[in-house]
This record gives structure tokens, sequence and C-alpha cells, in this order.
């Protein structure tokens, strides 16, 4: 896949990295249509935890008994997953690759609480499929 311009990704903890994977070269599809597969780099992965915090915790179990939406709880997962996916990103760049396919998550909590998220796939490298002869393209049905 033609890799234009580098992808700003950023993580919660402030720091940016420049990866030059294109957001459509990162799916969760075994294919990606339009273009095939040159090589395959295997399967490369990152990971992210969230340590527990007892006072944010005390403070959502609070908001909880008087109705409030846990939307702490959601921001951990969300920067969890997004720093996973940087790591899982900046793995497959540095392999060579272009872009990743079977892109999935997997997340658990550990005794202590935290939260680890794992995000994983296939690293490989793309290039546009060629155009299929219009003598070999399927006829419409004309009915």
């Amino acid at each position: 896949m033609p890799v234009s311009s580098p992808v700003r990704s950023c993580s919660d903890a402030g720091c940016c990295a420049d990866v030059a994977l294109a957001p459509e070269a990162v799916t969760t599809f075994e294919r990606v249509e339009g273009f095939r597969v040159v090589r395959s780099f295997g399967y490369v992965y990152g990971q992210a935890s969230r340590p527990r915090n007892v006072l944010r915790q005390t403070f959502r179990s609070i908001g909880a008994l008087i109705g409030l939406a846990p939307v702490e709880y959601l921001t951990d997962a969300e920067r969890a997953r997004s720093e996973s996916l940087d790591a899982l990103l900046r793995r497959a760049e540095s392999m060579g690759a272009n872009g990743v396919m079977g892109l999935q998550f997997q997340a658990s909590e550990a005794a202590d609480g935290s939260t680890r998220v794992l995000a994983f796939g296939e690293a490989v490298l793309l290039e546009p499929a060629p155009a299929e002869p219009a003598s070999l393209r399927p006829e419409p049905d004309a009915r």
C-alpha cells in the first residue's frame, strides 16, 4: 500500500510517534480489497497496561452510587488500547511492513486491579493488485 505521509499517532503519556502506516492499511479483515500481500512478516503485537488507582476507583464507586457514568474507566481503557495499537504499529513498521491484517485486541485485568490490553495482527507488505483485463471480468447478468 503506498505510504504518502506519516500518520501522527499519540498516546496519553504525551509522547507522539510518527507512524508511516496509513490508517486504511490496518484492518481486522484477513485481506485488503484491491491489494495483494507481497510478503508476510509474521505476527506482531503491542501491549499496554494501566495500573490500578485506588483514589480514582473510590470516586468511580461513589459516582456509580449516585448514578454518574464511569467516564474515567472508559478513558483508561481507551488509553491502554491506543498505547497498545501504537506499539504494534511501531513494531510492524520496524519490520518493513506497510500494513497489518487480522488486527485483534485482548483485554485482561490482573489480580492487583491493573488492566492490560494486547493488540496483535499479521504484519504484511502490501502493493496494489494488478487490474484484471476486461476479457477476464465476469459479464453482468442481462435480465
